[in-house]
């Protein structure tokens, strides 16, 4: 893709697609869906995938550890401790302290809880994390996260697994405007292709999904579909879009014209 490299946590990456592990319908499948996306990093909940167990089959053998970056995150933590604690235990398990931090305050629309998410956020990085927060799409709170020191924001664009799609673009715009020294990856709610392309062409960095790709009737091909969707969306925001009118303004000026 000839653009702007995505920067995440002093690494570079040619994909701005970030791609979730759950739903598929084995590991095998999840491979062929990662390299179908394009993607170089993926999402591994440490809570509900085998990273400590070497007894048993993990993604982790069926991925290509020389150029795929493993993305532990907390899904299933209902407080910041459990959410603490998780992360720890993939710290000691040799994933690094790169961290997804979800700690999630509704079990019915799996909001999150803004205010223990900025709680573990400041906690993790005293310990040497870099830590992804998963929050909504509040500008206020994205500052105070970005002032305990995360190394990114990613703002949900609907509820987890529901593939809504973007229903707030005003308020990730607002944010994505904000909070410039720091990648915003919209994270939760992307169903289909058009749905990355928005997020891409309101100036995201990065966008991650799983339910959009692993739930779709033929993965393989929304997974390529997404690919080109993010390409063509960061494109479009490089490019700038023209401004929007109320009125036509002529492709083919009627000045200079012989009557």
């Amino acid at each position: 893709m000839d653009t702007v490299r995505f920067t995440l946590a002093g690494r570079e990456y040619g994909s701005r697609l970030i791609i979730g592990s759950g739903k598929f319908e084995s590991f095998a499948r999840t491979r062929e869906a990662l390299d179908a996306s394009g993607a170089e990093i993926i999402t591994v909940a440490v809570r509900r995938v085998n990273i400590t167990d070497p007894s048993r089959e993990s993604l982790l053998e069926h991925l290509d550890l020389t150029r795929t970056t493993i993305l532990p995150n907390t899904a299933g933590c209902t407080t910041a401790d459990e959410a603490i604690r998780t992360a720890r235990l993939a710290r000691e398990a040799g994933a690094g302290t790169l961290v997804k931090l979800e700690v999630i305050g509704d079990p019915k629309t799996l909001y999150p809880d803004n205010e223990e998410t900025l709680r573990a956020t400041g906690i993790l990085v005293k310990e040497g994390f870099t830590v992804l927060p998963y929050v909504s799409d509040d500008l206020v709170l994205a500052r105070k996260l970005r002032d305990a020191g995360a190394g990114a924001i990613m703002p949900l664009a609907a509820p987890i697994g529901s593939g809504l799609g973007i229903q707030n673009p005003v308020g990730l715009r607002l944010l994505i405007e904000e909070i410039t020294d720091l990648p915003v990856i919209v994270d939760a709610g992307v169903g289909t292709a058009s749905d990355a392309a928005v997020a891409m062409e309101l100036g995201a960095d990065a966008v991650l999904m799983n339910t959009g790709i692993a739930g779709a009737r033929d993965p393989i091909r929304m997974a390529r579909a997404m690919r080109l969707a993010i390409e063509a969306g960061r494109l479009a925001f490089e490019a700038g879009r023209v401004s929007k009118r109320m009125h036509a303004s002529a492709s083919s000026p009627l000045e200079g014209v012989v009557r």
